[in-house]
């Protein structure tokens, strides 16, 4: 048998012989593509390079691609656990060809990896072309031998691909294996096609044309190809197995999930084990590529997935979180082909907890809310949709989750109206917001890129610089020119200006020209890929495009920024080296002033690691060690060992930064990572690191924020500079202040010891002349003594107390005190024991706390309590009591 190891690797090193560069997986989340959700297939990582958008040092790549499909326009989720071939995560095995080889080398190389290296009968494959593709035909004739029954031409759009509405596309030719006839299904283009006997297990797209918007397609000039086979499927094949989930790696982890839960995987029993194996999977390598779950876009798709698994889980009768336990065993299956898994481990497992725990209450109360709701249907049996949105508003049911609930119970679900609600949700909550139009249209920055192409940088070696306006943009506009108090946005052919960029802020400072012109600048961000944008305002004379200008950062502000740039290294690294490796960046802010650093890791950082921390960071600092910088060859940088940052996206030459020792010593430097900023020359520069704050952001994703420099010296000296106010105040010394901060507590402790007696005394008829002992001021109502007051200041916790000492007082009768606190009221009313056998003290509580606002009520016949939210009507709440009394004892 071929394990899915073995497979993995026999592809890629079957086109590494042939010429084909090896290209590791790209993560799950895509760079800067707004148009995907997650990575879906193996092309997404190369998608710039087909549009002729990027070049690559090479012409053939291969690739075994992490991909999910779990949301938006690609979503399998509903169908997994029920077909044999359906996952959210898989792997897909795929050769590229970029402007190289064309047809007769993909098909060759396609036909010879299968039959001669994976050894599958030749009288097993079928394959299919485009119906209009005669050369794929012709040349699959020539090269496989394959007979005209064997190709099979289809009409549809299944063998056609593109890209887009526009763009690259072209024909398809698919390739299927035979299961054999004891497998229901027919082959391809048959009615039958979609059993499960022939089995699609590669498809090789043939881009050639490209596709215009008036639907014409046209020949491109260099055709491509872009290849992909599911890994899962292949294994399937090559291990002599019909169901994806009897291949060797879901064997394990459906194994484990049965021992776990004691439940074999046969019957009904069987879909939750495989939707459990393949959620785990999806889950964990999302987990590791920086998703956390959480109520929007990604996040809320990992959530989606995770519950799905966790209600199978529930179902097969788990009582601890059973996908936190599997974890460690598909991280034991997958971690030395993907090592982020390893790394990741320790966050997986508890954000699985974590999410485990947390879903479980809501799921049993979300599941007894659902069989409320399917109770009360009648006819047809369908829940209705505003039924499900409760659930999913609630409990945080997806609908996915709630058919799932139902499906065995025979119940549909409105999908209809549970969307109807969700849209009307959306539709009040867009209701408050409105966008802001501050900043130009994005093809303004596209058309002045066009014409006057990228800004050169020079502030890595200059402060200053000369430069030519190459545009002016006014009110989200091109204008010729800009006049004194003019808001403007500024366009240069090169700056000394860092732009917003990796979490760094923008630089400040000024532009000067001819005629006394001076640009105030705030901010400089990058657009349409790299034209730098000053942001300011024109404080004097005027400026127009062309003309020539000097440019000059505030030196103090980017010197500040600099360290606390360089400082989120070291603390990258300390972090990891105190919590753990599976700390990864999960964003930063770099400003002057300060740094923030946001990061996965499951849990609160505790005050001792904080403090190893700093201290790491602190000594690294006072090492003074070299720091450097050096453009080289991404993968050259990757072999030294630098570690690439979160949300950064990284062409052929990348600036490596080598911190407390050169980079022709890396292996002695603190940190090695990739990074396009700016920094410090050594990291004494930094002068000193403290972390100020440490908190969470969002479920699993810690945030500290820190200070360099004099802002860290001057949060140091702060706490000092009070301690000497204050002593001041108090006229003693600093070195006594916790002395007489002792002896003032210590006073105001017996101090409100005293006012507590003197209340209590006041209650009871005490403290003066004026007030009467408890006997006297009582009143008969309905023939029996009745003593009411409303007590300022008395906590609730002291009401009890002075009840039963104005009940002995009293002898026979009713006691009511009503303590007023922050504007509520705590009532408490007292029976004596001759009493308590015809009146009931709950009775007279629950009548006052009406007045005030309460609700029930509760204690003995002979003392009970309550409380309201309306202090202000306390006496009616005693006039409430006393006529209740008044109707009991008549």
């Amino acid at each position: 048998m071929t394990s899915l190891k073995d497979i993995r690797t026999g592809f890629l090193e079957f086109f590494r012989a042939r010429g084909h560069e090896v290209v590791p997986s790209a993560p799950l989340v895509p760079f800067n593509d707004p148009t995907l959700l997650f990575t879906s297939a193996g092309m997404v990582p190369f998608k710039n390079v087909f549009t002729g958008a990027e070049k690559r040092a090479y012409v053939r790549a291969a690739s075994s691609q992490k991909c999910v499909r779990a949301g938006g326009k690609h979503n399998d989720l509903d169908n997994v656990g029920y077909t044999s071939r359906h996952h959210t995560f898989f792997e897909m095995l795929g050769n590229f060809s970029f402007g190289d080889y064309f047809k007769e080398g993909a098909i060759d190389a396609a036909w010879t990896l299968v039959t001669k290296d994976f050894g599958l009968p030749k009288d097993r494959l079928t394959v299919t072309v485009y119906h209009t593709d005669d050369d794929a035909a012709a040349l699959w004739k020539k090269i496989a031998g394959l007979p005209d029954e064997r190709i099979v031409r289809i009409a549809t759009s299944d063998n056609f691909w593109a890209m887009g509405d526009t763009g690259p596309c072209g024909p398809c030719s698919e390739i299927f294996y035979d299961h054999g006839a004891h497998i229901p299904g027919g082959p391809p283009g048959s009615p039958d096609a979609d059993g499960d006997r022939f089995v699609e297990v590669w498809n090789l797209v043939f881009m050639q044309f490209e596709r215009h918007a008036s639907g014409e397609q046209v020949a491109l000039p260099k055709p491509s190809i872009d290849t992909g086979m599911g890994l899962e499927r292949i294994a399937a094949v090559l291990q002599v197995v019909t169901d994806n989930y009897d291949i060797d790696l879901f064997r394990t982890l459906i194994n484990a999930s049965v021992e776990m839960t004691g439940r074999p995987s046969k019957g009904d029993d069987k879909p939750p084990h495989k939707v459990i194996a393949d959620h785990l999977r999806a889950s964990a390598f999302l987990i590791a590529d920086g998703v956390t779950p959480s109520n929007e876009g990604r996040g809320y798709v990992l959530r989606r997935i995770m519950r799905r698994a966790m209600r199978y889980a529930h179902g097969l009768g788990a009582k601890d979180p059973l996908l936190a336990r599997l974890a460690p065993v598909l991280v034991a299956e997958m971690g030395a082909a993907y090592p982020e898994l390893v790394r990741a481990q320790p966050l997986i497992v508890e954000t699985l907890r974590g999410e485990e725990e947390k879903f479980r209450t809501l799921l049993d109360r979300g599941l007894k809310l659902l069989d409320e709701e399917v109770q009360k249907l009648g006819a047809g049996k369908t829940l209705p949709g505003a039924a499900a949105f409760r659930l999913y508003d609630t409990y945080g049911f997806p609908l996915d989750l709630t058919q799932d609930a139902l499906r065995r119970r025979g119940v549909a679900v409105d999908a209809a109206g549970f969307e109807a609600a969700m849209a009307a949700q959306k539709k009040a909550a867009r209701a408050a917001w409105a966008g802001s139009g501050e900043e130009a249209d994005a093809a303004v920055w596209f058309d002045i890129r066009e014409k006057a192409g990228s800004t050169e940088f020079l502030g890595y070696v200059h402060d200053a610089a000369e430069g030519v306006v190459q545009a002016i943009v006014r009110d989200g506009k091109l204008a010729p020119e800009a006049r004194a108090g003019d808001a403007v946005e500024i366009v240069v052919n090169q700056t000394p200006f860092y732009a917003e960029s990796g979490g760094q802020a923008g630089d400040a400072g000024a532009i000067a020209g001819e005629g006394g012109l001076l640009i105030e600048i705030a901010d400089v961000k990058k657009r349409a890929g790299g034209v730098f944008v000053h942001i300011g305002k024109v404080a004097k004379g005027a400026v127009k495009t062309g003309d020539p200008v000097r440019l000059a950062i505030d030196v103090a502000r980017r010197t500040a920024t600099r360290a606390n740039h360089s400082a989120t290294h070291l603390l990258h690294k300390a972090l990891k080296e105190v919590l753990g490796e599976h700390v990864a960046q999960k964003g930063s802010l770099v400003a002057h002033d300060r740094l923030r650093f946001d990061f996965a890791n499951p849990r609160q950082v505790s005050a001792a690691e904080l403090a190893e921390i700093e201290r790491r960071v602190n000594a690294v600092i006072r090492q003074n060690g070299p720091v450097e910088t050096r453009v080289m060859p991404y993968d050259d940088a990757v072999k030294s060992g630098a570690v690439a940052l979160f949300g950064e996206k990284y062409g052929d030459d990348v600036r490596v930064l080598s911190m407390g020792a050169a980079l022709d010593d890396a292996a002695k430097a603190y940190s090695v990572e990739l990074c396009g900023g700016t920094h410090v020359r050594r990291t004494g520069d930094i002068a000193l690191f403290v972390i100020t704050a440490e908190g969470s952001v969002s479920s699993g994703v810690r945030r500290i924020e820190a200070l360099t420099g004099e802002a860290a010296r001057l949060h140091l000296l702060e706490p000092a500079r009070v301690a000497r106010e204050l002593a001041a105040r108090l006229q003693v010394e600093p070195a006594g202040l916790a002395d007489q901060f002792d002896l003032r507590e210590k006073q105001r402790r017996q101090l409100e010891k005293e006012i507590v007696e003197l209340k209590k005394k006041l209650a009871l008829g005490g403290g003066g002349a004026a007030a009467a002992p408890a006997g006297e001021e009582a009143r008969a109502v309905g023939g029996v003594s009745f003593l009411g007051r409303v007590l300022d200041g008395i906590e609730p916790k002291d009401l009890r107390g002075l009840v039963d000492d104005a009940k002995k007082k009293l002898k026979s009768g009713v006691v009511a005190f009503i303590g007023v606190n922050d504007g509520k009221a705590a009532l408490a009313v007292g029976v004596t024991d001759d009493l308590k056998d015809r009146l009931s003290a709950v009775d007279l509580v629950r009548a006052g706390a009406a007045a005030v606002g309460g609700q029930g009520g509760g204690g003995r016949p002979d003392m009970a309590q309550a409380g309201g939210p309306d202090g202000a009507r306390a006496n009616d709440a005693i006039a409430a009591i006393e006529g209740a009394l008044k109707q009991r004892a008549a």
